[in-house]
């Protein structure tokens, strides 16, 4: 079911200058978004299941504020889980499920820029768009919802990638046919195609640290949505490679390969360093993300900025992401493929060094955000999402009762007791993903318990045949679920 926000339903009984005391009227907090690509759910330092993994910056984000272990994103890849993280609804009421049907959401749901826009915040992106087509100038453009300035590459139109270090007119005339393929189109500054030679991840940091530092009194929301850490990840800067001891690896060329073969021998298991470069990319990411909050200290700024942390979707296996201690990798509903290491921290609210197990989910990000602004959504507006501020709060608050997903050929239902997952027997889908990423969803019906570990759950079980009922009772839930995204999907296109 839909959740009816009420921001403001534990004040509404306080005087007026006590609610103002508890929202932070005089001066709201600004807000920082950081959205990696693939990122591994156990490719953190701070997890501790792999000493090659280097993030110090991003282990002292989650000393400095909550790690949820239980978050999630709305789908196993990045265009209908960011499609319904930027507006805090389902994609699903609008009809996006994967790559074949995502898309922006119309413009009758607003997005989370124009929403903060509208309560006084002055908005920035900088990084990778990718909900659907997205066209040049339409609405999947950030200055076309809501964002006052933007740095950004579309990788709809290559292949969801950006190469990491060109983008200009002249490398699309050099890879020529390949071009498409790795993403060396020009950059967009606004509505400006601009050349960019300069490692994107560093090149999304300084354009962010740049916006904080504008002459503007308004509290800021920036987005920084990286392509790092997806593949191609041997696309480094020479010192980069020199300071580990890595070889350079070409690019695919037209001229010379077929892409099927070539990409094949670019990926898991048969990248030689494979492994490194990704840790490489991670740790430039990690870098950058310590130099973005060192910049809010030093400015004077940090004590009153939110900053939050998540992956788009599960780690690539294809890619050397690795998701310890969970099953399964992007693309699939195991957990591999829509957990995300979520990281919080709220200065005075969020408690350093604290964990929840709660269930949460990238949609609550909207409310909270918007609730931390001191102004909530009207009663009758769209909005999939929870308030996290009570659980931001007390960690062992629960925040979702059921959370849902579905890419058409699979689907899951997850709750605190179990887990329900369906991958439909010889799909197109699934042969295509375990031919060409070497992953494999899965097929038929799962039901598997939670375990209270970090893992979460045993995916490695299968309790449906001796918990029927439980399986009756969550597809029930889930098939109500579909009708009401269907229904919603039609009112929307409309």
């Amino acid at each position: 079911m839909m959740t009816r926000w009420h921001p403001f339903e534990e004040e509404r009984q306080l005087s007026e200058p006590q609610r103002n005391q508890t929202i932070g009227a005089d001066r709201p907090p600004n807000i920082v978004l950081i959205v990696s690509d693939d990122h591994g759910f156990g490719d953190l330092g701070f997890r501790g299941t792999d000493p090659a993994v280097s993030t110090p910056h991003l282990d002292a984000l989650a000393a400095d504020g909550r790690v949820y272990d239980n978050a999630y994103v709305t789908a196993p890849i990045c265009s209908p889980s960011r499609a319904g993280l930027i507006t805090g609804v389902h994609q699903a009421r609008w009809g996006a499920h994967w790559f074949t049907d995502s898309a922006m959401a119309p413009p009758s749901v607003p997005s989370l820029a124009e929403r903060l826009g509208a309560r006084g915040y002055r908005t920035g992106y900088f990084g990778k768009i990718h909900y659907g087509p997205d066209e040049v100038g339409s609405r999947a453009c950030p200055p076309h919802h809501g964002f006052e300035t933007s740095f950004y590459g579309l990788a709809a139109h290559s292949m969801g990638r950006l190469h990491y270090l060109h983008h200009s007119r002249a490398h699309e005339e050099a890879y020529g046919d390949a071009a498409h393929r790795h993403g060396v189109s020009p950059m967009w500054d606004g509505q400006e195609q601009v050349d960019c030679e300069r490692h994107l991840t560093e090149e999304f940091i300084e354009r962010t640290i740049d916006f904080v530092d504008a002459p503007d009194e308004r509290p800021f929301f920036a987005m920084v949505a990286f392509n790092a850490v997806h593949n191609f990840t041997w696309q480094l800067p020479q010192h980069e490679l020199d300071a580990r001891g890595l070889p350079q690896h070409p690019d695919f060329d037209a001229e010379t390969a077929e892409y099927v073969d070539w990409y094949d021998g670019a990926i898991e298991p048969n990248l030689e360093n494979g492994r490194e470069y990704y840790l490489a990319q991670l740790e430039i990411m990690d870098r950058e993300i310590g130099r973005l909050r060192a910049h809010l200290q030093e400015t004077g700024q940090a004590e009153n900025t939110i900053v939050v942390y998540l992956t788009d979707n599960g780690g690539s296996r294809c890619n050397y992401g690795r998701n310890t201690p969970l099953e399964g990798s992007k693309y699939t509903l195991y957990e591999g493929g829509i957990r995300t290491p979520m990281l919080v921290s709220w200065p005075g609210v969020t408690q350093p060094g604290s964990v929840s197990a709660a269930l949460v989910s990238s949609l609550d990000l909207a409310p909270t955000f918007l609730a931390a602004s001191g102004r909530g959504l009207e009663d009758d507006a769209l909005c999939d999402g929870i308030d996290l501020r009570a659980s931001l709060e007390d960690p062992s608050e629960p925040v979702h009762e059921v959370l849902h997903f579905d890419t058409n050929f699979q689907w899951a239902v997850r709750t605190p007791q179990w887990k329900l997952r369906y991958a439909e027997p010889g799909s197109r889908e699934s042969a295509g993903i375990l031919q060409v990423e070497h992953t494999d969803i899965g097929q038929g019906l799962q039901l598997s318990p939670a375990t209270g570990t970090l893992a979460g759950l045993d995916e490695t079980i299968d309790l449906a045949e001796q918990r029927p009922e439980v399986v009756e009772e969550l597809t029930a839930a889930h098939e109500q679920w579909l009708g009401e995204m269907r229904q919603s999907a039609r009112a929307l296109a409309v």
